[in-house]
């Protein structure tokens, strides 16, 4: 039997990159899957496709998970479709690097309300149907521990969402709800393949400055993901798991 027949899952964001990852992982170990989207219904489609084309469940539904009536018409349609809901995985994030002499007010504010309000807001419709048992996933970024140059506003946010992670762990532990947070090293995604210079120069060196030697791909994270959607996780909640091959 696989490890998560009979559940849903709401993955923000889970369209492209880590996202699909997490979204197909959590599909093949047997959960109905709201793949949520922001803007690509191509890239959602596809995922949805490929994973019902697999033996799987899923739907794709639009929404902006920085406003709250986007929020609330995403766990409609899920409840509407599946009847309830086990697994929340707020993956859905921005980033862009600027150095603090250099950025814009608007970019603060864009990147505040898409990584921090979003998994606010999201955990908040979620705990109104989760069940006992439920697991909630944030994605964060080893850049929340270590940050680089130029990322003063990405790595704060993250920082931002592994402190929601462990408030929402210790409000949320009486009703057996967990909640960890998962920070990945560089991963291989299209956001990070446009970075300029990545596949020439910036990618060679990431992967070199990283103990395992290479850059992480999306199912790297969505193993773990599943690990701990999974009951195989159930006395694990408010940690914050480094996924980056060796990369502090």
């Amino acid at each position: 039997m696989s490890k998560l027949n009979g559940k849903v899952a709401i993955v923000t964001g889970g369209s492209k990159g880590i996202g699909a990852g997490i979204s197909t992982a959590l599909a093949a170990a047997g959960a109905a899957v709201v793949v949520n989207y922001s803007s690509s219904r191509e890239a959602a489609d596809q995922v949805v496709e490929q994973i019902i084309a697999a033996g799987g469940k899923a739907i794709a539904v639009q929404g902006d998970m920085s406003k709250a009536a986007d929020v609330d018409q995403l766990f409609a349609k899920a409840q509407t479709e599946y009847g309830h809901l086990d697994i929340l995985v707020n993956n859905a994030g921005v980033f862009q690097f600027d150095s603090i002499e250099t950025f814009q007010e608007e970019e603060f504010h864009r990147e505040f309300n898409i990584n921090v309000l979003g998994p606010l807001l999201t955990i908040q419709r979620a705990i109104k149907v989760m069940p006992e048992g439920g697991s909630i996933i944030n994605l964060s970024s080893v850049y929340a521990l270590n940050p680089g140059p130029a990322s003063a506003i990405y790595s704060a946010t993250k920082a931002a969402v592994d402190t929601i992670t462990k408030v929402a762990a210790r409000e949320l532990g009486a009703r057996k709800i967990r909640v960890n947070s998962i920070l990945p090293g560089v991963t291989r995604t299209p956001g990070i393949q446009k970075i300029e210079g990545f596949e020439d120069t910036v990618g060679k060196q990431l992967a070199a400055n990283t103990p395992l030697g290479r850059l992480g791909e999306p199912d790297d994270i969505a193993r773990v993901a599943v690990f701990l959607a999974s009951d195989d996780a159930a006395w694990v909640t408010g940690e914050a798991i480094r996924v980056g091959g060796g990369l502090q």
